[in-house]
C-alpha cells in the first residue's frame, strides 16, 4: 500500500509541476477550436473576444485571446459551430460555419482589419479546417454523412475500422455466431491482434473483456461521428495495442429532425451453386428496418435523440454430407473393400467374428499384426451395437442413400437471425457553465439454425449469411449500454468533466433438443447425466470414412464439427466506470489530467467441449497389418471409441471481478501557430482478478505447470498474485505545418 500512495504522489507531483507551465488535447467526447488573432501587419491581437455558437443548438461559448494573440475554446460537442471575433478598433470577423470533429482541435486563424467595431467581415459556407497542427495522432475521421451513405453489406458499423489503413480482417477464424450476433468483426491493425482494438461509446468502454469485441454495435443512423485512431493517441486514451475507436451518438437540436429506412435482400434472387447447394433451397429474406428523431424539449436547453432499429433475417440454406448408406448402416463395406479393408480390432472364438472373447466382460484388443480381416468386409449383424444402431435412428430420419459418393447427402433449413435495439440520449444545458448528457442503448438477438439432421441429431450447420456465421443452436443475447455525464467550466482557464459508464453483456446458449436424453434413451452411459441443463442433447459423434471424408452428428463448437455451437453456455459480464478529467489553459499550454476507474465482474460458463460429450472413431480402430485400411465408421458400429473428450465444470456460479484504474496526464504546447509538441504520462494499474470464493477459480503456475485452486494450500482468492504498479506508458509527440 506505502508503494502505491508513493507512485500516486509522484504522478501528482509530476501534474503539478506541469501546471506551473493554451491549445485542444484531444478528448473522448469533445472537440475544440484553436487559433490566432493578428492585425494586418500579423502581431498579436491580445484581448480580443471569440464567441463560439452551435448552429445546431444555440449554445455559445467565449474566451479572449491571450498576450500572443492565441485562443482556445474546448469541451465542445461535436457540430457545425459560427464564429464571431472582436476587438477595439478592428472590424468584426464572422465565420458562418465551422465543423468540429471528436477529440480533434480545429484550428481557425484570423487576420483583423482595421475599422469599425459594427463593421463586420464575413466568411460564408463552410469553412474548412487546415491541416492539424495541435495533435500528432493518426487518425480517420468519418462523419455522419459518410456513414450513413457508404454502402455497406448487412451495414454492421465495425466495417469502417477497414476504411481506415493498415487494418485487414483475420482469416481462418471467428467467435462464434451465437457469442456474436451483433457482427463484431476479427480486425487486425498494424498487425496486431483484434482484441487490441479498443472501442468507446460516447467516451465510456464499449468493448467485452473477455472476447475483446464490441458489445453495442451502433445503428449507423444514430452516429454522429466516428474517429479511428492508430497510432500516437493521447494519454486519455489506453488498455489498446492497435487502435482506438470513438464514437459519438446524435444529439437532438432546435428543429425536429426525423428519419426512417428499410433494406431488404431475399435469397430467391441469389444464383445456387449447383455443386454445393440442392434445388428447393428454402425461401428467405433479409430485413432491417428503423428511424430516428430528435429535437428540442425546451429550445436552446433541453434536447432529445431516440431511434430504432430491427432485424429479420431468415435466410434458408442447404448443407451436403457423406452419410452412411442404408447397407453400411448393416455393416456391410463391401462396396469399400477395393480401398478400405475392415479388420477385427478384437479376438473372437471363431474365424466368422462371430463371438469376441471377454475378460472381466471387456473384448480383448489385438495388435495391429495379429489382426484379421472381416469375411468379406462385412461385420457380422451379431457384433453390432445396439446404442450405436439406436443413436443412429434419428439420422435416419432423414433418408439413407444408396451411393457411397462424396457427398451423398443434401439437406435445407432456415437459419433465423431477429434483433431489436434503440438509443436514447437527452442533452441538457444547465447553466452557461455546466452541460449535461446521458444515453441508454439496448441490443437483443435471437439466434437459432437447424442442424443438417434436424433439431434433435443436429449435425454441421446449414450455410447462413457468411456476414453471421454459420450455427446450429438456440442463442439469445442482450446488450446494454449507459453513458451520462457533464462537463463544467470553472472560470476561462479551468474546466472539468465527469462521466459514468455502464455495460452489460449477456449470452446464453444452448443446443438443439435442450432438456432431452437421446443417448441415455438410446442406452449410451455416462452421456447425459442426471443433470439435464448441461449434459442434455445429443453428444457429438464423428467418425470417418476413407480419405478422412467426415460424418459426424450431435452438437460441437469445433471448426471440425462445423456446427459453431459452444452449448450449453452462460455468460454474464458488466462493467462500472468513472472518468473525470481536468483541463487547465496556461499561456500556449493545456494541460489536461485525470483518472478512469472502473470494476468489472464477469461469467463465463462455457462448454469448449460439449458437456454431454464429444467421441471420435478414426480409422485406425478397424485397421490391419501394417496400418493399412480401416474405417472409423466401422469403429462406431463396434462401438469402440479413439477419443473422449467433454467439459466439466464443478461450478456454473464462479464469477471474478477486476478493478482498473487509470491516470494521465499530457500538456499540449503550442510553441508557435505552426508548432505544437504533445508530452504526456499514463499509468495503468490492473488489480489481479479475485474469484467469487473459495474453489471458485484457479490460476495456473507457469513455473510447474500446477493450478493454484481459490482458498486452498494457503491460495487466497486473487491468486496469491500481487498487483504492479509499473505499467507507465509515455507519450510524446510533434505535429508542424510545413506550409
Amino acid at each position: 500500500m506505502r508503494r502505491q500512495v508513493s507512485l500516486g504522489l509522484v504522478l501528482v507531483g509530476s501534474l503539478a509541476l506541469l501546471l506551473g507551465t493554451n491549445t485542444a488535447s484531444g478528448q473522448a467526447v469533445y472537440g475544440s477550436i484553436v487559433g490566432t488573432v493578428t492585425d494586418p501587419q500579423g502581431n498579436a491581437v491580445a484581448g480580443a473576444k471569440v464567441t463560439v455558437t452551435s448552429l445546431a443548438k444555440g449554445i455559445a461559448e467565449e474566451v479572449t485571446t491571450n498576450e500572443t494573440g492565441a485562443y482556445t475554446v474546448i469541451h465542445l460537442i461535436p457540430d457545425s459551430y459560427k464564429i464571431h471575433i472582436e476587438a477595439a478598433g478592428f472590424k468584426a470577423y464572422d465565420v458562418a460555419s465551422l465543423l468540429v470533429q471528436v477529440d480533434t482541435a480545429a484550428r481557425v486563424d484570423i487576420q483583423l482589419q482595421v475599422g469599425e467595431a459594427r463593421e463586420s467581415i464575413e466568411v460564408s459556407g463552410e469553412a474548412v479546417p487546415q491541416l492539424q497542427t495541435d495533435k500528432s495522432d493518426v487518425s480517420t475521421t468519418f462523419q455522419a454523412r459518410t456513414i450513413e451513405s457508404v454502402p455497406i453489406y448487412n451495414r454492421n458499423f465495425t466495417t469502417f475500422q477497414l476504411l481506415s489503413p493498415g487494418n485487414q480482417r483475420m482469416n481462418g477464424w471467428n467467435h462464434a455466431a451465437s457469442e456474436n450476433p451483433q457482427g463484431s468483426q476479427q480486425i487486425l491493425t498494424q498487425g496486431q491482434h483484434f482484441a487490441g482494438t479498443g472501442f468507446e461509446l460516447d467516451g465510456t468502454d464499449n468493448q467485452d473483456p473477455i472476447l475483446g469485441i464490441i458489445v453495442i454495435n451502433p445503428n449507423l443512423e444514430a452516429i454522429n461521428e466516428v474517429k479511428v485512431t492508430s497510432q500516437n493517441y493521447d494519454a486519455e486514451f489506453g488498455k489498446a495495442i492497435g487502435i482506438i475507436m470513438t464514437t459519438q451518438t446524435k444529439s437532438g437540436t432546435n428543429e425536429w429532425h426525423g428519419s426512417a429506412f428499410d433494406f431488404q435482400r431475399s435469397n430467391s434472387n441469389f444464383a445456387r451453386n449447383p455443386f454445393t447447394q440442392a434445388s428447393g433451397i428454402p425461401s428467405g429474406n433479409w430485413n432491417q428496418f428503423g428511424g430516428t428523431l430528435g429535437g428540442p424539449i425546451r429550445k436552446d436547453k433541453i434536447f432529445a435523440f431516440v431511434d430504432y432499429q430491427g432485424q429479420r433475417s431468415h435466410i434458408g440454406g442447404t448443407g451436403q454430407e457423406r452419410i452412411p448408406t442404408s447397407a453400411e448402416l448393416s455393416g456391410d463395406f463391401s462396396d469399400l473393400a477395393a480401398t478400405a479393408k475392415i479388420y477385427d480390432p478384437f479376438q473372437t472364438t471363431d474365424a466368422t467374428h462371430q463371438t469376441p472373447v471377454l475378460v472381466n466382460g471387456n473384448p480383448v484388443f489385438l495388435p495391429l499384426a495379429q489382426r484379421t480381416q472381416f469375411p468379406n468386409n462385412v461385420i457380422p449383424a451379431s457384433r453390432l451395437s445396439p446404442v450405436a444402431l439406436a443413436l443412429l435412428k434419428d439420422v435416419n430420419q432423414v433418408g439413407t442413400p444408396t451411393t457411397t459418393t462424396n457427398p451423398n447427402f443434401f439437406g435445407s433449413g432456415t437459419n433465423v437471425l431477429d434483433s431489436d435495439g434503440f438509443d436514447v440520449r437527452s442533452d441538457y444545458v444547465a447553466t452557461s457553465k455546466m452541460q449535461v448528457f446521458g444515453r441508454y442503448s439496448l441490443q437483443q438477438f435471437t439466434r437459432s439454425g437447424p442442424g443438417l439432421f434436424g433439431t434433435l441429431a443436429g449435425g454441421r450447420a446449414i450455410p447462413s449469411d457468411p456476414s453471421v456465421g454459420d450455427f446450429a443452436g438456440t442463442s439469445s443475447v442482450r446488450n446494454q449500454s449507459l453513458a451520462t455525464g457533464f462537463n463544467y467550466t470553472l472560470s476561462s482557464t479551468l474546466l472539468t468533466d465527469f462521466r459514468f459508464g455502464y455495460f452489460r453483456y449477456r449470452v446464453h446458449v444452448t443446443q438443439g433438443g435442450f432438456g432431452t436424453t437421446p443417448a441415455q434413451d438410446a442406452g449410451a452411459v455416462g452421456l447425459n447425466l442426471s443433470d439435464k441443463t448441461y449434459t442434455s442433447g445429443m453428444p457429438y459423434f464423428a467418425s470417418f470414412f476413407p480419405n478422412n471424408t467426415l460424418f459426424a452428428f450431435g452438437y460441437a463448437l469445433g471448426a471440425q464439427s462445423e456446427g459453431h455451437c459452444n452449448c450449453p453456455l452462460t455468460e454474464q459480464e458488466y462493467q462500472y466506470q468513472f472518468v473525470n478529467n481536468w483541463t487547465k489553459i496556461k499561456g500556449n499550454h493545456q494541460i489536461k489530467f485525470g483518472a478512469d476507474l472502473r470494476r468489472a465482474h464477469n461469467l463465463r460458463v462455457p462448454s469448449d467441449a460439449h458437456r454431454a460429450g464429444e467421441l471420435q472413431f478414426t480409422n485406425d480402430i478397424t485397421e490391419g497389418p501394417g496400418g493399412v485400411g480401416g474405417i472409423g465408421f466401422a469403429g462406431f458400429l463396434l462401438a469402440t471409441v479413439s477419443q473422449f473428450h467433454r467439459y466439466v465444470s464443478n461450478s456454473t456460479t464462479a464469477t471474478e471481478t477486476q478493478p482498473r484504474f487509470f491516470f494521465y496526464g499530457q500538456d499540449t504546447w503550442r510553441l508557435t501557430p505552426k508548432l505544437s509538441v504533445n508530452l504526456g504520462l499514463r499509468w495503468e494499474i490492473y488489480v489481479p482478478e479475485s474469484a467469487a470464493g473459495k474453489e471458485f477459480g484457479g490460476w495456473i503456475d507457469l513455473g510447474t505447470g500446477e493450478v493454484r485452486v481459490a482458498g486452498e494450500n494457503g491460495v487466497n482468492l486473487r491468486g496469491n498474485t500481487d498487483t504492479s504498479y509499473k505499467h507507465f506508458a509515455p507519450r510524446v509527440g510533434v505535429a508542424y505545418q510545413l506550409n
